[in-house]
């Protein structure tokens, strides 16, 4: 005989999702928003042990670097496909598997033998985790209305990023204590719980198994060539000289390639894998761009900041987490702050609030020089992490508040994709822009030591001096003192490089406040005409 516990776990609720008890609703997003910051913390936790990973699997450097690629390219193909997959096999059983099939991958890569099936398997690990981030955006503005649906953007805001924050300094500790391959077994037992939970509990909506015989196979290859490509020339470009590498210039002309193909099939297929239809709605898309810019500006400081820190000041992995963790607590002591908002101001206003405060925080943190550390860093990044949030929660409210239910899994999956896209573009952007203005601020810097000769002279007769003094062969102090010199001069042209390109994202902040008037909320009348 069936317990009544077990009878009441799985229920039906597809007929009408929002009747059911609160506390299953908060049950089941939690789980979710849980396999979505799994998802997300993958991305980036390899990062800081690829050193390691390379050596226990005998790659190159430039094998390694396919770890990162192969998992960020499966995941940019399967975001923007969730939607379909999700109306075809169900909201429940995409999910379920989507983290059961990331759970085996995610234990495959810990037992991989040899780069090439590391590389496999984080393609997997992507591909199936890139399902979870759309669905529990699509699932929160399902269940919840009003004041419980005020707390769905701010919540799932904070584990955006938080999650590929805390990626390279957990990946960097996790291989200190243990070893690298605990990186990916860390996932097996919690993909488990969730993958087991949400079987029972998710039924929210029906399959339509038809859907699978009537795919447009054409648009779905068009997409991944279009995306994968995008992904690789992103990730590979400032490594490999752009489109001076012919490997990536190839890519990039598949990827227009697919890209004019998937905006054909986007129009004229019966049924397109990926539907443009949320791109009706001018707020959705203005919403999608604002969310392009975000990406831009949240992926791109996360990856700054440890960069500058480990380069320019020598910090390890265990003291970049520590200087970057503020980043999260402001967020979540702003997370309260922005959903209670959210109910009560124009979002309008709200994202120029947040887009404001973000240029802020990115022009302060440009006056850094090769001495700051965490306390110079703590204020522009408390500014930034408490902005975050008022830049996301507003739009995602604008981007799916208001969509059909029907439209809701599309909407999520291109919304989440813009996001993805503009942390692509704005890492491989800010990763060019730092090596030329690099290299830039070290030809000025030399200029400027070759015009005063004399205090550098004095400087570095002074060195040599004291290499001579402590070091057991001062036959070689003069050219010790002229490399100390030279790292010297580097660290503080990084330094520089790191300003300019902080200073140009604060102003590209402030150019995207142009785009808020045009932001009229759903059904809001036109504005008067002055003429009558």
């Amino acid at each position: 005989m069936i317990s009544p516990a077990v009878t009441a776990l799985s229920q039906d609720w597809s007929a009408d999702p929002t009747a059911m008890p609160t506390r299953r609703k908060f049950l089941i997003f939690g789980l979710m928003a849980f396999g979505q910051f799994l998802a997300l913390f993958d991305i980036q936790i390899v990062s800081a042990s690829q050193r390691e990973v390379a050596a226990g699997l005998a790659a190159g450097a430039d094998e390694v670097s396919w770890v990162q690629t192969a998992y960020l390219m499966a995941e940019l193909v399967m975001i923007p496909l969730s939607g379909f997959l999700a109306r075809a096999l169900s909201t429940r059983w995409l999910f379920v598997a989507s983290c059961a099939m990331f759970t085996l991958s995610s234990l495959l890569c810990g037992l991989s033998w040899s780069i090439g099936s590391m590389v496999a398997f984080r393609a997997l690990q992507g591909f199936t985790g890139g399902a979870m981030v759309p669905l529990v955006f699509a699932v929160g503005f399902t269940l919840f209305s009003g004041k419980q649906r005020a707390l769905i953007p701010a919540i799932l805001g904070t584990v955006s990023v938080l999650a590929p924050a805390l990626g390279p300094s957990a990946g960097g500790y996790i291989t200190d204590a243990l070893n690298w391959r605990w990186l990916f077994f860390v996932n097996v037992l919690p993909g488990l719980v969730i993958a087991i939970l949400c079987t029972l509990l998710l039924r929210i909506d029906r399959a339509e198994p038809a859907l699978l015989r009537r795919i447009d196979w054409a648009h779905l290859v068009a997409m991944a060539v279009f995306l994968a490509g995008l992904e690789y020339v992103l990730e590979e470009g400032p490594r490999h000289d752009w489109l001076g590498d012919q490997t990536i210039a190839l890519a990039a002309w598949a990827s227009a390639v697919g890209f004019v193909l998937f905006i054909e099939r986007a129009f004229f297929s019966a049924l397109p894998v990926v539907s443009l239809r949320p791109f009706r709605r001018p707020t959705f898309a203005f919403a999608s761009v604002f969310n392009l810019v975000i990406g831009f500006g949240m992926y791109a400081s996360i990856s700054l900041i440890p960069v500058y820190l480990a380069q320019v000041r020598g910090y390890n992995a265990l003291q970049i987490g520590q200087t970057i963790f503020v980043v999260g607590v402001a967020q979540l002591g702003s997370t309260a702050i922005a959903a209670a908002l959210s109910q009560r101001v124009d979002m309008r206003y709200m994202i120029t609030v947040g887009l404001s405060l973000f240029a802020a925080s990115l022009w302060l943190t440009s006056g850094m020089n090769a001495h700051w550390g965490f306390w110079e860093l703590l204020a522009p990044q408390m500014l930034r992490g408490f902005a975050l949030m008022l830049c996301i929660v507003p739009s995602v409210n604008m981007a799916l508040a208001g969509v059909p239910p029907q439209d809701l899994g599309a909407a999520s999956g291109l919304f989440n994709l813009m996001r993805n896209l503009g942390g692509a573009i704005g890492i491989a952007v800010v990763n060019s822009w730092l090596q030329d203005n690099t290299r830039i601020a070290a030809a000025r810097l030399s200029e400027a030591m070759g015009h005063h000769a004399h205090p550098v002279l004095d400087a570095t007769a002074r060195l040599t001096g004291h290499m001579a003094a402590t070091t057991p062969d001062p036959a070689n102090a003069l050219l010790q003192a002229q490399a100390a010199m030279g790292r010297a001069v580097m660290r503080e042209a990084l330094a520089i490089g790191f300003d300019d390109v902080f200073r140009v994202m604060a102003f590209m902040f402030i150019a995207a406040l142009a785009l808020v008037p045009f932001c009229r909320p759903a059904g809001a009348p036109p504005p008067p005409d002055v003429a009558h």
